[in-house]
């Protein structure tokens, strides 16, 4: 039997878990980072806003990224429910609050290669395999592993994904519920330029967005019901390429498919508690939302970056109980405000009651007319912890 000790075990390497593992190293910890690689190349892409770029420049794996990452210099929302009561067409731009992007969106792939580089020269302990039990227990963690390995801790921080076996070692429960919808994701090039600009269209199924990729390219999320997106999921590439130009209103131009097109669910997910005994949980093992208005990962990063804040010295013990607390205060209202405005925005786009389009289209309207309002949203949206 194989036994190694460690400050921090972190279970899970997608993006989440690989950047926390690389900044809690980063802030004197030893640290093991435990999960299989990704078994196949991810096709989506993640639009990182401002204080996800700060953590990932932090850590030093933006220089990797920035050459292959399109800038969010604008965004805009358009009302294309075609009901009684439209929205005005609402455009938000980076320089209104002094940021030369909001943020770039960059290929999962590409993140996730950049990240396991980093892992490695921060000389972090890297363990490609499924966690084959976790423990939590009142003084450590312990983590079981394939071939007789186990990996004990004083703190485990789970970023295993909304199936998360951490969590269920840490007897946290979990609120969930689901949606008639799901996303086809795909990307897509086009005949005209994208000027750094992802435009969101809000449907009476769901949201069609499109977010800049280097050159004509732009990554692609269709919400609809999930009859809907298993229809499109099945057209030809020209009856889909026509389908996503029609939608688009033609804004880029002619549009071709490049990549495999992936369908996924809608469902939502919230911890009760980000943390028990010696866990805390991080990303999607802690809260899953739609994919609107680009909150996922990003709230998956502002976790971690608060992790290592409160942790930050080294501390004698980074699983004591009070430093759990300050991360489960400092966490909570920022996981419920955030979770509760995307489920709500999704809500009011399928909901046939005229008022609450009347309250949707009051929202936007304002945001469009009133330039403090809409600057404040954007600083909110971006905002580091």
């Amino acid at each position: 039997m194989t036994e190694v000790d460690v400050d921090i075990a972190v279970v899970g390497a997608g993006p989440v878990g690989l950047a926390a593992g690389i900044a809690l190293k980063q802030a004197g910890y030893s640290v093991a980072v435990v999960g299989p690689p990704p078994r196949d190349a991810d096709q989506r892409t993640s639009a990182l806003l401002a204080g996800s770029i700060a953590l990932l420049k932090q850590i030093g794996v933006w220089t990797t990224l920035e050459h292959v990452a399109a800038p969010l210099r604008r965004l805009r929302i358009v009302d294309a429910t075609d009901r009684l009561i439209r929205a005005p067409e609402v455009h938000f731009d980076s320089v209104e609050i002094e940021l030369e992007a909001f943020g770039y969106n960059v290929a999962n792939a590409s993140l996730v290669s950049a990240l396991e580089e980093e892992v490695l020269e921060n000389g972090i302990l890297r363990f490609p395999a499924t966690a084959e039990d976790v423990s939590i227990g009142t003084e450590s963690g312990r983590i079981s592993l394939p071939e007789s390995t186990t990996v004990e801790s004083l703190l485990v921080v789970g970023a295993d994904g909304r199936k998360s076996t951490t969590r269920a070692a840490a007897g946290i429960s979990v609120d969930e519920w689901t949606y008639d919808q799901a996303a086809l994701v795909v990307n897509v090039s086009h005949a005209l330029p994208h000027d750094d600009t992802s435009t969101e269209f809000h449907t009476a199924t769901g949201p069609f967005t499109l977010v800049p990729l280097p050159g004509r390219y732009s990554s692609l999320v269709w919400v609809g019901s999930a009859h809907e997106t298993s229809s499109r999921a099945s057209l030809t590439e020209s009856e889909l390429a026509k389908a996503i130009e029609t939608r688009s209103a033609s804004i880029l131009g002619e549009i071709g498919i490049s990549g495999k097109r992936q369908v996924f669910p809608l469902t939502g997910m919230t911890a009760r508690r980000s943390t028990a005994g010696r866990a805390a949980l991080v990303g999607e093992a802690a809260h899953v939302f739609p994919p609107i208005g680009a909150q996922g990962l990003n709230l998956g990063y502002r976790d971690v970056s608060a992790l290592a804040n409160l942790l930050a010295g080294p501390l004698a013990d980074p699983g004591a109980a009070d430093h759990l607390a300050a991360f489960e205060k400092a966490r909570r209202a920022d996981i419920f405000s955030r979770t509760a405005a995307v489920d709500a925005l999704n809500r009011t786009l399928l909901s046939d009651f005229v008022a609450v389009q009347g309250v949707r289209g009051l929202g936007l309207f304002l945001l469009d007319r009133l330039p403090p309002l809409r600057r404040a949203l954007m600083r909110q949206g971006v905002a580091t912890v």
